[in-house]
């Protein structure tokens, strides 16, 4: 009985040895996998910036390509070649990357603005003509802001969990109107508006229809060449406010 037990005891050490000795890439593969997974945490330590924006960058990509309401953390961890949980780590759902998406198209569009309101110009409607202008022909030079603005118009229907993201859409529209009312009330002050025009009813209406340039522009490419055809467009709808 005790020779037996032996016996057996013997082979099971013999097949125990000899399996890791005839599966050295098993080995191979899980040591590759640690290391892997170790390096993979250290870059998010050492870059926490640089992944955040990978994500980003990631998420306008599976934004554009499936729309808001069909897209998914994992496509867009998927992309940016990360795991679900680095993107957990900065964004609690893609709602909040949505909204810094927002901050991210909102801001360089309130400096641009609010740098060109600080400039002494006599002339207020010529100088927010020359604004229109160039904010149309950057966006036109500007894959990735063209990219964000087709998702904000063209890519998301707004159904569930968007409120918050709605309102401040409508905050930072009712800002600009303000502005824009700004440089009209220039105007009329130094009597190059029209009197019977009403500078908050001016703003708005160049709100409306810069809106309408950029939304059928996004949609339909093919019809603008935005660039060459961006002061055109612009003269035009200041042409009936001058006195």
């Amino acid at each position: 009985m005790t020779k037996a037990i032996n016996k057996i005891k013997g082979k099971i050490k013999v097949s125990s040895s000899t399996g890791n000795a005839l599966n050295p890439e098993k080995v191979k593969k899980n040591s590759s996998k640690i290391i892997l997974s170790n390096k993979e945490k250290i870059q998010k330590i050492k870059d926490p910036i640089a992944t955040k924006n990978d994500i980003l960058q990631s998420a306008i990509e599976v934004f554009v390509e499936n729309g808001f309401g069909k897209s998914t953390l994992e496509q867009i961890a998927a992309k940016a070649k990360v795991t679900r949980g680095a993107v957990y780590w900065h964004f609690k759902n893609k709602q909040e990357i949505f909204a810094e998406l927002h901050e991210a198209l909102h801001k360089p569009l309130t400096s641009s603005i609010l740098e060109d309101m600080k400039k002494n110009c006599d002339d207020s409607l010529c100088q927010l003509e020359k604004l229109c202008v160039k904010l149309l022909v950057d966006l036109d030079n500007d894959e990735m802001r063209k990219k964000i603005l087709k998702i904000f118009l063209c890519k998301c229907d707004y159904s569930c969990g968007m409120e918050d993201i709605l309102e401040k859409q409508r905050v930072n529209k009712l800002k600009n109107i303000e502005r824009f009312a700004e440089y009209f009330e220039r105007a009329k002050k130094n009597k190059n508006l029209a009197k019977d025009l009403d500078p908050q009813i001016t703003a708005i209406s160049l709100a409306c229809y810069m809106s309408g340039i950029v939304t059928e522009y996004l949609r339909n490419p093919q019809l603008f060449k935005l660039k060459q055809q961006a002061p055109q467009l612009i003269k035009q709808f200041f042409s009936a406010f001058r006195k």
